[in-house]
């Protein structure tokens, strides 16, 4: 050993001290040659004047190591070593400077005096612990490691302890293996840690550390508790395809960027408690056995669980989270191959009685839905397109002669037999997935059928979110409420100017119009605040309680009137009682019978809240409840205003259906009563 401590060699351009193919025990019985070890390395570390590594690559080390009687010792604060270069120096202050403020922190809190100066071991050079073996306690804490380390393939046979230590550069563990417990708390990686294949027998603690660069975990096995806590990720992080046989905890974790469980297996509970997301979670592939814990977890505006493909049984496994949240983050990119995961997760929140998310997921599916109609209406279909639809669907030349190929010999079937051919990648899938299909071509008839469904399902979508929100339905109501009165007061009150007007107060019009104002705000803040695309919803409403009124109120003001009783008005009430009432069998006019005329009286014109009848009126129309009963008088009714009420009385129909059906979802002991029966 002595030799090769005078003969360095030279690794990727560094300096390395040669430890390579050892057997180095430093065992209590061995303890002259474990001091001396210590002393000659350490000696070798501060004579160089250049950065000087280790290499220990497929060395059996026996014994403790322990790296504070083997690397260079500084202080915390003030001057380091005058061995250190510029970017060592750098390196340092950027961590000295950090825990400089913590420890301030601490000693106002704490009220206490001027800490003695603290000391630190630092690494200058590469680690290179290349299929290294560890029979014994390997201590690595409060370390500084300057260069890189490299540990590809060893295995830590006892305890490890890496607790607060500092990687300046990248830090490999790829297939490592620790047979015991691997504690990391406090630590920082500067640059990439990498720690892919890497099994975790033993228990991992990674407790409050810090990646300030991509942390890659791809592969890794956890068998026994992987502690992740108060971890902040400051860039990706990637747990692809690894497996967690027990608890794993990401509790309190900052996720700067995205965060991958891409085909990952959670055999037991995976907490992500009052963790913090800013970009997407990847879950597509995973496995969840036990539970998935988001409770408290908060998701900034980009962020999303992307969970398609997620094996989940609600019978065996559970998905927690904050109500009403939870169902708006998960997130899932098309309907095909989904649909039982999706059914699973309705089942899920059923079972936790969370509605709301039950609900929320079901709108997603009903959104998928009309996503699949639109592109089978419009989309282009694989098997009969021409090149030149193709080239517009966003394939290359290239993609499109070997596309025409292969429909020859057999037609696509599903979009996912794109990603069988050579030719088209995973960006061109990706980017092209939504404006084609691979189906039978549709009948014209067929086409009919799923266009009308298209625009029923759309409707649904707009106006009350498949029946998840009561308040857009509210809001939507309240609209055409205000709307329809006015129509009402309008075809009742302004009825002709010569050559004797018919007309209201200007009192009369601006309480009408602060009447409708009012309403109308009501009803637009709650669409604003529920409606996934409000001016979409206003729209889609517009269309259906705009044209026709509007149509039928300009005939009835270009043919004019000329009938008896044009002084009197259309509306009648029953003036026997004034009460609330649920009106839901009741049709718009009085019977003809003449013994009701004496029961309903035309509603006053001359007083000062006369407007609000026709509010009631609309009311009583739509939403089939109201103070009084009023109703269209049966004489002397012109046919175009009795088509203009009942167009609103065949609308409200609909509408109290879509009610009462919304109220079923939303209200909790009723849809248990109805879906879990």
């Amino acid at each position: 050993m002595q030799e090769r401590l005078k003969s360095p060699i030279q690794q990727d351009g560094a300096t390395a001290l040669d430890l390579r193919r050892l057997v180095i025990d430093l065992r209590l019985e061995n303890a002259e040659f474990r001091d001396q070890f210590y002393r000659l390395i350490q000696a070798q570390l501060q004579r160089s004047s250049t950065p000087l590594g280790l290499d220990f690559s497929y060395s059996l080390i026996r014994g403790e190591l322990t790296v504070n009687d083997l690397g260079l010792r500084t202080s915390l604060y003030g001057q380091s070593l005058p061995i250190f270069d510029e970017a060592e120096q750098a390196q340092l202050q950027r961590d000295r400077r950090r825990l400089s403020q913590l420890s301030q922190l601490s000693r106002s809190l704490l009220i206490q005096s001027q800490p003695t100066s603290l000391q630190i071991t630092v690494l200058r050079g590469t680690v290179t612990l290349m299929q290294t073996r560890f029979e014994g306690f390997v201590n690595f804490t409060n370390t500084f490691f300057l260069g890189r380390v490299d540990a590809q393939g060893a295995t830590f046979i006892q305890d490890t302890d890496w607790s607060e230590a500092r990687f300046g550069q990248s830090a490999s563990f790829t297939n490592a293996t620790f047979q015991r417990e691997a504690r990391f708390r406090s630590t920082i990686f500067f640059d990439r840690a990498r720690y892919n294949q890497t099994q975790f027998q033993g228990s991992v603690n990674f407790q409050s550390s810090e990646f300030q660069a991509t942390a890659s975990f791809h592969q890794a096995t956890f068998q026994q508790t992987a502690n992740f806590s108060r971890v902040q990720w400051c860039n990706n992080a990637d747990f692809a395809q690894t497996r967690w046989s027990e608890k794993a905890i990401f509790d309190r974790d900052n996720f700067t960027q995205s965060l991958f469980l891409t085909e990952t297996t959670f055999e037991k509970i995976a907490s992500f408690r009052q963790a913090r997301f800013n970009q997407s979670v990847n879950l597509r592939g995973a496995s969840i056995l036990t539970q998935a814990d988001f409770g408290d977890a908060s998701f900034a505006r980009s962020a999303y669980l992307n969970v398609p493909d997620l094996q989940f049984d609600p019978k065996k496994a559970t998905i927690l989270g904050d109500p009403r949240q939870i169902g708006r983050v998960l997130s899932v990119p098309t309907l095909q191959g989904n649909e039982a995961l999706l059914r699973n997760l309705v089942q899920n929140f059923r079972l936790l009685q969370q509605i709301s998310d039950a609900n929320q997921i079901e709108y997603t599916t009903e959104k998928l839905r009309l996503r699949d109609l639109h592109q089978r209406l419009l989309g282009t279909d694989l098997n009969t397109a021409t090149s030149g639809q193709l080239r517009k669907a966003g394939f290359s030349t290239a993609q499109i002669n070997r596309i025409m190929e292969v429909r020859i010999q057999q037609p696509f079937r599903s979009l996912n037999d794109l990603l069988k051919l050579e030719e088209i990648d995973l960006a061109t899938y990706v980017k092209v997935r939504d404006r084609v299909v691979a189906e039978a071509p549709l009948t014209p008839i067929s086409w009919l059928l799923d266009g009308l469904n298209w625009i029923g399902l759309s409707t649904l979508l707009l106006l009350t979110r498949d029946g998840s929100s009561f308040w857009l339905v509210f809001g939507v109501g309240m609209v055409a409420i205000a709307h329809f009165g006015v129509l009402f007061w309008l075809v009742d009150r302004f009825r002709k100017w010569h050559p004797q007007a018919i007309v209201p107060t200007l009192e009369e019009i601006l309480w009408l119009l602060g009447g409708f104002s009012l309403i109308t705000t009501l009803g637009l803040a709650a669409i604003f605040r529920t409606a996934e695309h409000p001016w979409l919803t206003l729209a889609c409403l517009g269309f259906v309680i705009i044209p026709i009124p509007v149509l039928l109120l300009g005939l009835i003001y270009w043919h004019g009137r000329y009938h008896d009783l044009m002084d009197v008005s259309y509306f009648v009430e029953d003036g026997s009682m004034r009460q609330l009432r649920f009106l839901i069998g009741r049709l718009p006019n009085i019977p003809l019978n003449p013994a009701f005329r004496e029961r309903y009286t035309p509603i006053l014109w001359e007083r000062r809240w006369g407007w609000l009848n026709y509010f009631d009126f609309s009311l009583n129309n739509l939403l089939r409840v109201g103070f009084n009963d009023i109703r269209l008088r049966d004489e002397h009714m012109p046919g175009l205003i009795t088509a203009l009420v009942w167009y609103q009385w065949s609308i409200g129909i609909l509408y109290f259906a879509l009610l009462i059906w919304t109220l079923s979802r939303t209200i909790p002991g009723l849809n248990l009563l109805i879906y879990l029966k």
